[in-house]
């Protein structure tokens, strides 16, 4: 298992990111998806803890098929999907326990994220009280201005270092801003990704980090350049928005029978708390044949097709 903490902090306050987060979420889900591939909104609704509280419970289906690295896609089906279970209790979130996130073909993989957000620059040591983590774990500081992100997902729109919003007057980010730029405030993410199956566990954990610090590099980089959309919204309004948008992509996502299903460990309950650990695995000391480490093969490079969008009920600019 290798797990990592990784620390974006943000030039806004925790109850800012609230409604900011809620906002970018759909809408990078809508953008990248198309007929057949994104993600799909199975459940949203509220759910009652009883060590966190209220919260939101969301059950995503994650179609991911053309988007996996070619030695990837080698040994997957043709399509497949993962079921993606998350509970927002802000600003404490659980994505993906142990009752998701495990593929029938791929029992012995498995992602846990504990988020945490509070209003510093990052320098709370051990915030999350870990006693399932034996030795140090890698801290990684991800700046959302300055640390590279794939090609095919820059916009020069969304570039920190050069957006200035209106509303809020924030912005553009320079060299050291973390250090100096008031309000601020940190996600604090605790990754823990298992993938026990020989010859490949090393090459797919590794991996799989590399995709998780682009998509939060990425998702961070969008939530503060889209400041000026979502900055007045009320709860009640982003739900709203959230709802409009959950179902415009999934009528774009389109009814795929999926090849293969998920399968999930265990039954939920109507309230539970927090898990305690992420999920365990059984080991192998052989690989099945389909899981034989690939030969070595020229990686393929391409840019994803450009997008029509639905046409979602727009914002007024006045709040």
């Amino acid at each position: 298992m290798l797990v990592k903490e990784y620390r974006i902090c943000m030039p806004l306050t925790t109850e800012e990111y609230r409604v900011g987060q809620l906002y970018t979420i759909s809408k990078h889900s809508h953008q990248e998806s198309e007929k057949g591939e994104g993600v799909e909104v199975v459940k949203n609704e509220p759910h009652e803890d009883p060590v966190h509280g209220p919260g939101q419970f969301t059950e995503k289906r994650v179609h991911l098929s053309s988007k996996l690295p070619s030695w990837a896609r080698a040994v997957t089906p043709r399509i497949f999907y993962i079921t993606e279970k998350a509970w927002n209790y802000y600003p404490y979130t659980i994505t993906a326990d142990s009752h998701s996130l495990q593929c029938s073909f791929l029992p012995k993989f498995s992602i846990y994220i504990e988020t945490k957000y509070e209003d510093n620059c990052g320098d709370s040591e051990n915030i999350f009280h870990s006693d399932k983590i034996l030795g140090d774990h890698e801290v990684s500081f991800l700046d959302i201005a300055f640390d590279e992100i794939p090609e095919r997902y820059y916009r020069s729109l969304e570039d920190p270092r050069f957006f200035s919003s209106a509303k809020t007057g924030r912005g553009p980010l320079r060299e050291g801003w973390r250090q100096h730029t008031k309000p601020i405030m940190c996600s604090y993410k605790l990754v823990s990704v298992k993938f026990e199956v020989w010859g490949l566990q090393t090459r797919v954990e590794q991996f799989v980090h590399k995709v998780i610090r682009d998509i939060l590099l990425i998702g961070h980089r969008q939530a503060f350049a889209w400041v000026d959309e979502w900055c007045g919204m009320t709860m009640e309004e982003v739900r709203r928005y959230e709802q409009e948008t959950q179902e415009a992509t999934n009528e774009l996502i389109g009814l795929v029978a999926p090849a293969i299903s998920v399968s999930e460990v265990g039954q939920l309950t109507a309230t539970h708390s927090a898990p305690a650990s992420a999920p365990s695995t059984p080991l192998s000391d052989e690989a099945p044949e389909f899981l034989a480490p690939p030969k070595t093969r020229p990686r393929k490079k391409s840019a994803p097709e450009t997008l029509t969008l639905p046409v979602l009920r727009e914002r007024t600019g006045t709040e």
